[in-house]
């Protein structure tokens, strides 16, 4: 086990001082470390993998020096082609340091959509042609710093990419400090509450992976209600506005939700051309916006920049609205349900969770099946 401070030491020693990447809950007393010690303008977090995989190919272009590069091993499928195409030592020969959480690793427990990526993960390194190691919490902070001072070497004389496979609990523990902004009020737990009194029952619900769709699963149950009204979404981060467009296409004659979250909205922020592009009168888009990657660890997400509702008008969506304080949603929600879409609906929420929050007891394949059955395949 390794302090945060001790490791950036280390990469610091072998020239490495300049990170991108996207937060993963693994690594977040790393990332803790990095956001509240690392000067703003040796960081950057990416919107994806591949934005970060880009962002370090622009600093080495810029400086001729080695980056390092976070995520979670369900973020290298993003990494995949600008790995290949563009910091391949066949390529553009880019040094970098990859350091990945092992979410799924085999022999630990963890989620269902962890097991497939956890298994193959170092396999999809070989088959990369990524020359990589493993850290875990039994090694010492001496050899951790060896293996550091090893890969970055490699990286550096053969020009490409290596990586650092990171098993939990490897790093120390380091606060992130609570941001002094938030985007609002109101609780996300409740604001999903909110949501589900304003809907009659037969709309169709696709929920983001994360904590909102571990919320609105505990909000059904609470209620009584079966989970099988909604698609919660595992994994595919960034993705479940696309999984309820493609429903939406399809059922025409339901009112299709997506339950959004801030980070996943940015980090395939196309999606939102597609929909307006499309033009699907019935599908409604909620982004809970509590401006940070809080299922992670909390670090701060590029929306306390950005527009999102304005983003969704440009991108050719019919309606855009704000809602930021428990009086103000009911009627946003009203509002939303009126319109035709595609119709978007920013809900700022704070940065709070209950510690005690569950998780599906039914499996990913059971829910697709109940869900399947509820929209009538």
């Amino acid at each position: 086990m390794v302090h945060p401070e001790k490791f950036i030491e280390s990469l610091r020693r072998n020239g490495i001082s300049f990170f991108s990447g996207v937060p993963d809950s693994l690594l977040k007393d790393l990332l803790a470390y990095i956001e509240q010690n690392v000067p703003a303008y040796e960081r950057i977090t990416a919107a994806n993998e591949g934005n970060a995989i880009a962002i370090a190919a622009g600093y080495h272009l810029a400086t001729g020096k080695v980056a390092a590069v976070y995520m979670q091993n369900s973020g290298i499928g993003n990494a995949v082609n600008p790995l290949t195409s563009l910091a391949d030592k066949d390529v553009y020969a880019i040094p970098m340091l990859l350091i990945i959480g092992w979410r799924g690793e085999p022999g630990v427990k963890d989620e269902p959509q962890h097991k497939k990526q956890g298994r193959i993960s170092d396999k999809l390194l070989d088959v990369l042609e990524i020359p990589h190691a493993v850290l875990s919490k039994t090694m010492s902070g001496e050899a951790i710093a060896s293996e550091v001072a090893r890969l970055a070497a490699l990286s550096r004389t053969e020009g490409r990419p290596c990586a650092l496979l990171v098993k939990s609990g490897t790093f120390e523990a380091y606060p992130m400090r609570k941001p002094v902004a938030e985007a609002g009020s109101l609780g996300r737990e409740e604001a999903i509450g909110l949501v589900l009194d304003s809907l009659d029952g037969g709309e169709i619900v696709v929920s983001t992976t994360g904590k909102i769709s571990r919320e609105l699963y505990e909000e059904r149950k609470n209620r009584g209600e079966s989970f099988g009204k909604d698609f919660l979404t595992v994994g595919s981060m960034g993705h479940a506005s696309q999984i309820a467009l493609g429903i939406a296409h399809q059922k025409k004659d339901r009112q299709v939700y997506c339950l959004d979250g801030d980070g996943a909205t940015i980090m395939h922020m196309g999606g939102l051309a597609t929909a307006g592009w499309m033009h699907p009168k019935n599908f409604k888009h909620i982004v809970l916006n509590n401006l940070a990657h809080e299922s992670v660890g909390g670090q701060p997400s590029a929306a306390s920049i950005v527009d999102l509702p304005g983003v969704a008008k440009n991108c050719g969506y019919a309606f855009a609205s704000t809602a930021a304080t428990k009086e103000d949603l009911p009627p946003r929600l009203a509002e939303l349900k009126e319109k035709n879409g595609p119709a978007f609906l920013e809900i700022r929420v704070n940065l709070e969770s209950r510690k005690d929050l569950g998780r599906p007891k039914e499996s990913p394949f059971e829910n697709k099946k109940k869900f399947m059955d509820f929209i009538g395949k």
